[in-house]
Formats: structure tokens, sequence, C-alpha cells
């Protein structure tokens, strides 16, 4: 008989760029522990319907699914991406680990950068936080809502349909795309969403030795960061489609953390920013929070685009 164990079946989203992602998790967790990872495609609800996300509310639309089958045993691990979890736990799932994360910022596919093209131009995103500054820095461009996945959407750019449409520079560099980026947006001027180009690997709470497992792929600094982040913008009671940005970058054993919610229309914004031990990465989100609150970032998130 043999004594060789079940390959360990990873679960994910059917998209090419969450198997890729899935595929790249897979191949690092075989190559440090030598276990066997294969990939089971999971439909999520985010991907059937066609509603845009932000009726939907966001938060959970790619990730019900999965963790439903986790929860039913018939997956054992599950990869996403960060920014698409709650920042609510399920006390039923554990982040076992947050891979290194890749680059966090915005990209813009075009013709051109965003300062060169003329007024009116299309510029296609599905994401409030997005468009929100985007409109700080060129309110005379027209932005257009659009889901689907990445070839779907730079597709509408080399048909002419858009003059350009913002991505997340790390699903485009994991999908050997970054040669088409024609700007990449620093967090000072578009801050990414929380957690943007991190890997969140879940698996059931109560499966210790596969927790013990899957921590090898864990990244603590990593790890510090988006959890500042996360903690922002669950204090703040945002979903990820609400238009709030947050990054926190290192600086020695502290972390510098930024935030902003803007407005839809671009013309008002709550950005703060603190610094903090990486120790205590909740409560320096929670902290800044507080003090957006205090200056009004809740009337701001709550608003709509007419």
């Amino acid at each position: 008989m043999s004594s060789v164990s079940p390959p360990l079946r990873l679960g994910t989203r059917r998209s090419v760029m969450a198997t890729t992602q899935s595929g790249l998790v897979a191949a690092r967790l075989t190559e440090l522990t030598g276990v066997a990872v294969e990939l089971v495609g999971v439909t999520t609800f985010g991907d059937v319907t066609k509603a845009d996300l932000t009726q939907l509310g966001g938060t959970g639309v790619f990730v019900s699914a999965l963790r439903d089958k986790l929860i039913e045993g018939e997956i054992d691990l599950a990869v996403h991406s960060l920014k698409d979890l709650p920042t609510t736990p399920d006390p039923r799932v554990v982040i076992a680990a947050i891979p290194p994360r890749d680059d966090p910022r915005d990209a813009l596919v075009s013709v051109a950068k965003l300062a060169d093209l003329p007024p009116g131009a299309k510029i296609g995103t599905g994401s409030p936080r997005r468009i929100a500054q985007l409109r700080m820095i060129r309110p005379d461009l027209d932005y257009v809502p659009i889901r689907g996945n990445a070839d779907t959407r730079i597709g509408k750019v080399t048909s002419g349909q858009l003059q350009g449409v913002v991505l997340a520079a790390a699903g485009l560099g994991r999908l050997g795309r970054d040669s088409e980026i024609s700007q990449v947006f620093e967090v000072e001027e578009m801050l990414p969403a929380p957690g943007q180009g991190a890997l969140a690997v879940e698996c059931r709470s109560g499966h210790a030795d596969l927790i013990e497992l899957l921590g090898v792929l864990d990244d603590a600094r990593t790890r510090a960061a988006v959890t500042a982040e996360r903690a922002v913008l669950n204090a703040l009671e945002a979903g990820c489609a609400a238009p709030v940005g947050a990054y926190s970058a290192e600086n020695g054993p502290d972390l510098i953390l930024t935030a902003a919610v803007v407005a839809v229309d671009g013309r008002r914004a709550v950005r703060k920013s603190t610094a903090g031990s990486s120790s205590a990465p909740t409560d320096l989100g929670r902290d800044l929070a507080a003090e957006m609150i205090a200056e009004g970032a809740g009337t701001l998130i709550g608003e709509r685009a007419h």
C-alpha cells in the first residue's frame, strides 16, 4: 500500500487571474514543504452576476462560495486577493498565511499617461475608490463603470471603446501584462485599496496541522502592513466598494500608515497619516480611522454619485 498523502485541494475562482495567483501559491507551498497541491475551480456569485459590485456592497461577493467549500470540507485551503476579503473575521476560517506583497499600486492601461489624455476621454474602472481619486486629478475625464476580467477590460482599450482602464499593477504583473501599463500611480496621488497587491491563504480554523504547514508562506512584514490598512477600513465600517484608500509603509520597526476617504465627485477628501509600532497594527489603523471620522470621513463614505 502507498503511504503517499493525497494532494491538498486548493480552491480558487476560475478566472485566469485567480488561477494564476493560486498556481503561484501552490507552487511555492510545494517548493517549501514538498506537499503536492491541486487546484479546484469554484464559481462565486461575483463571477456570475452582471450587477455592479457597488450595488452588491462589494465585500465578499468573490469570497463566500470559496469559504462554503472550505467549511464543507470540499477543499483544504483557498487563495483570495486580500482586498476582496471582508474585514470582519469569520470564526470558522483563519488566514493562515499572507505571502510577501507584490506591487500595491494602481496602474493605467492606455495609449497615453493620464495627464496627456484629451478632455472627455473615457476611462473604465469598477472601483469608486479609483474613480474618486482620478476625479481629483482629472475631473474633466469620463469615468465609466466596467466589469470583467483583465483581458475583457484591456480589450475595451485596444478596440477603441475606452481610452484607458485602471487595474491593480500586481495583477497585471502576475499575468505578464505589465508591458501594457502606460502609467503606474504612486501612492501619494492614488492610495490603493487596503491590502491591494497581497494574497490571503485561508483554511478551516480547527485544522491546526494545516495552519502550521501554511505558515511557511507567511510574511510578517506584509501581514503587519495590511492588518493596519484593513483596520482602517473596518473601523470606518466601509466595504471594499467604498471610496477608501489606505497604504502602510515600513519605517524601521514602525509603520507609516496613510488613509483617505474621497468624495465620489473628487472635490473633497479626508486624508491623514500616522506612525506607530508594527507590533500593534490594528490599534494603529483604528486610531487613524477615529481621527478621520472626527474630520467627517463618515459623511463622505455615505455619499453616492449623482
